[in-house]
């Protein structure tokens, strides 16, 4: 918490109740002061340009400070970016930890290491081994996100896992560093505004249909930057909008408050009721908290007063929350206003010192290196051909206001390329100190995309497929079901849920008959709704589970591709390794029937999901050995099941459920000399049709299953096998430019295979368009076996005419 300053209190005695709820009061009332202090120092540092920009929790104080009072260890937090007054209450922020954040001080930023701009926070939920840290220990803060109600999915799944915790006592105990009975809360904030976007209506939907201890608060200011709330939300007031869904006696639903930002001792009694209730019933609650407002507009992009009346502006003077806190105090006898001023005075003190200190711990150093490579520089135009353009790079460093890092870092590598050739010792000096923050870079910007724990699931073991004894044939869906039941049996983390996922084990049977063996608790059905879906699963991974989330078609992973991009992907980046969601995603997809059941839209996935790893296992087979990988590991993935694989009779492992697959090792399925053949998933099965019509024409491919595209070949397997080929046919059903182009990138840039070729590469992929409902469509919408072999011999006709003539 905040250091409050005794010496503002005034001295004489009251009855001890009476003491400590004036000393818990004016604790509030100096949080609130500090932070509405921090907001309008802080414009004025990015107005000054000290930081790129600035958005604030001004007039959000006295609801923040309410709450906080309630906010336990154990409890959850999935916020947004006006809630730094909950941070410096909790204890969380120091005054200097916001404004490092402002700063981009990577060195200095507890929450994302320079990686977010300012007022997004997190607390760690994993250490440095990936292990979990004891979160009943702490007041957790999930890493913000700026997108507007990308918060609302998550703590869906923050306050599920409360309910599992309490559901699942008799597997994990009691009491442990996950929950206490299930007690804890999750504490969900967000502007009233963004309250019209669609995961706030399927998130509180979710909440009151399932009843978990969820508590939203509504910010209400009236405005989404400058659209009133008349044009957001129904009846221009949240609460009324919900009314439908609040609860009552025989329907459980939604607990449903309303409360005025400004009036401190209704705020303070209306949490308490509300979370009181919430912990002991385990139900959802919202609280909109009207009249907020906004003394600096919405933040520092523009002003407030181009779009608001003069009345309303002079409304917002008069209704400050913290004004009113200050005349309620002194009408109630906690105070006079002598002490309340000097409690303002000791709070403008108190920001600019820790601003000044966070300023000067973050400048300094970027002055000092200025002042190396200045005075490198200096020695080298002195001495170099182009003196005069050298010695005019630095004078534009000297010349620098508040340098960054990458300003001096620019100046010096063109004053490198101006004397790079020169016999200059300090070019070599200046040579090594651009290295030198290149790589620092690199370590402070790029990395913690993917685990790099222990645990990660490119380090999890390999435990070969086994055959033994009488061979075993079994339906997909029989290979993937015993796997899951094993899982099950061994993993008492593990839970399974989404469409149809639990009574009838989902709509292929790769989950049926789990439900009644372990439990509805385990494996359960969701309603129709992808964006929570993803969320619960969030949630869940974050306190613990391993969650296995079902999207049931591949078509559907539109509907929760925005929490997946926003939120999973980016977790780990963005909370510089603090916090990490290894859930697992289960879909299936690839060539069915029609538009909406048989898309393969690979590369969108590829390209909005760095962060995740995919792996398109061509049977159920492999499916199940990345199952087992994936859950050992860390880290969040998608698995591609193929639809037409269910049916399909595979050679059982008699080792199922022990053995795993390696994420990134492509697997050669026919060695061949001809041409490299590369693909995955379902086109797999095409290629292997079409081998017989090649090899009446000796036509001899090696095909390559790439089985991940994230991770993709990290041992280099395919350009190994093109230096053999020369030749590079790649084959998948998605649009084209899609994981096509991606699969060839890597392959000739990342891996130079580029230098192994004697033909140009060649694609070979689905048409544009959705393929068509039936058959016919699929057969002349995506690649097949025919397609395949004139694709390949008309590459042959190239190398060599006379043998391979074509007639067709």
């Amino acid at each position: 918490m905040l250091d409050f300053p005794t010496e503002v209190i005034r001295t004489e005695s009251e009855p001890q109740p009476r003491q400590h709820f004036i000393d818990e009061v004016l604790k509030d009332f100096w949080t609130c002061l500090v932070s509405r202090e921090v907001s309008l120092l802080g414009r004025k540092e990015v107005l000054s340009g000290k930081g790129k920009f600035g958005v604030f929790g001004d007039g959000k104080e006295v609801p923040q400070v309410a709450l906080s009072r309630v906010f336990r260890k154990g409890d959850h937090r999935a916020g947004y970016y006006r809630d730094q007054t909950i941070m410096f209450a909790l204890g969380i922020a120091k005054i200097e930890d916001f404004f490092a954040q402002m700063y981009t001080d990577a060195r200095n930023d507890p929450f994302s290491a320079g990686r977010q701009m300012n007022a997004h926070f997190a607390t760690p939920y994993i250490d440095e081994e990936g292990e979990f840290t004891n979160h009943m220990e702490l007041f957790n803060q999930t890493s913000d996100i700026s997108c507007t109600a990308g918060q609302m999915a998550r703590a869906v799944g923050l306050a599920l896992a409360s309910n599992k915790y309490k559901e699942l006592k008799s597997l994990f105990g009691k009491k442990h560093k996950f929950s206490r009975k299930g007690k804890e809360v999750c504490f969900c904030t967000i502007g009233d505004a963004s309250c019209a976007e669609g995961p706030f209506w399927e998130a509180v939907n979710a909440a009151a249909t399932i009843q978990i201890p969820l508590v939203i608060s509504v910010w209400d200011d009236g405005y989404g930057i400058s659209v009133p709330v008349d044009k957001q939300i129904a009846k221009a007031s949240i609460s009324d909008a919900l009314q439908g869904m609040q609860t009552e006696k025989s329907k459980k639903g939604l607990e449903i408050y309303k409360v005025e930002a400004w009036n401190y001792p209704k705020l303070v009694a209306t949490y308490e009721k509300a979370i009181k209730k919430a912990r002991k019933n385990q139900s959802p609650a919202l609280i909109h908290v009207i009249e907020c407002t906004q003394p600096q507009g919405h933040s520092t992009s523009g002003s407030h007063e181009r779009y608001k009346s003069k009345q309303r502006l002079s409304w917002e003077r008069d209704w400050d929350c913290i004004d009113r806190m200050e005349s309620w105090m002194i009408s109630s006898g906690i105070c006079d206003k002598e002490t309340t001023k000097k409690m303002k005075a000791r709070a403008k003190e108190f920001v600019r010192e820790r601003k000044t200190f966070a300023w000067k711990r973050y400048i300094t150093p970027i002055n000092e290196e200025r002042e190396l490579v200045i005075n490198l520089i200096s020695r080298i135009g002195q001495q170099a051909h182009l003196k005069k353009e050298i010695l005019e790079i630095k004078k534009e460093l000297d010349n620098l206001v508040d340098p960054t890092y990458s300003e001096v870092v620019q100046l010096a590598k063109r004053a490198l390329y101006l004397s790079m050739f020169e016999k200059v010792d300090e070019v070599a000096k200046l040579k090594a100190y651009i290295d030198g923050k290149d790589e620092a870079a690199n370590l402070t910007y790029h990395t913690k995309l993917y685990s790099d724990t222990p645990k990660a699931a490119v380090k999890v073991p390999v435990v070969e497929m086994e055959f033994e004894g009488e061979e075993v044939m079994a339906p997909g869906y029989k290979v993937i079901n015993t796997f899951f039941d094993k899982a099950f049996a061994k993993h008492k983390e593990l839970l399974a849920f989404g469409e149809d996922v639990g009574k009838i084990g989902d709509v292929n049977q790769g989950m049926a008959g789990l439900q009644e063996k372990y439990g509805e608790e385990r494996v359960f059905d969701v309603g129709i709704r992808e964006w929570t879906i993803v969320g619960q699963a969030i949630g869940l991974a974050m306190r613990g589970f391993k969650p296995i989330m079902e999207i049931q078609y591949l078509d559907y992973l539109y509907y929760g591709l925005a929490p997946l991009a926003d939120d999973v992907a980016s977790l780990r980046y963005r909370s510089n390794g603090l916090q990490s969601v290894p859930l697992i995603v289960r879909t299936r997809g690839h060539r069915l029937e029609g538009i909406w059941h048989s898309g393969s839209p690979i590369g969108m996935i590829i390209n909005s999901l760095r962060g995740m790893y995919l792996a398109v296992p061509r049977n159920l087979t492999q499916a199940a050995g990345f199952y087992n990988t994936l859950i050992q590991g860390d880290d969040p993935a998608i698995v591609i099941e193929t639809l037409n694989g269910y049916r399909k009779r595979e050679v059982v492992p008699s080792n199922i459920g022990e053995y795993t697959i390696p994420l990134g090792v492509p697997e050669i399925l026919l060695e061949g000399t001809d041409v490299t053949v590369v693909s995955y998933g379902a086109c797999i099965a095409e290629i292997e049709e079409a081998i017989p019509l090649l090899n009446q024409y000796d036509i001899s491919i090696e095909l390559i299953d790439v089985r991940t595209l994230l991770p993709f070949d990290l041992e280099g397997v395919i350009v190994n096998s093109l230096k053999k080929t020369s030749r590079l046919i790649v084959i998948d059903e998605d649009v084209p430019g899609g994981a096509s182009a991606y699969i060839v990138n890597q392959v000739l840039e990342e891996q130079d295979g580029y230098y192994s070729l004697d033909s140009k590469p060649i694609t070979l992929t689905a048409q544009a368009h959705r393929p068509p409902y039936g058959s016919d469509g699929d057969y002349y919408t995506k690649p097949n076996p025919e397609q395949i072999f004139e694709t390949i011999y008309t590459l042959m006709t190239e190398v060599d005419p006379d043998a391979y003539p074509i007639a067709f």
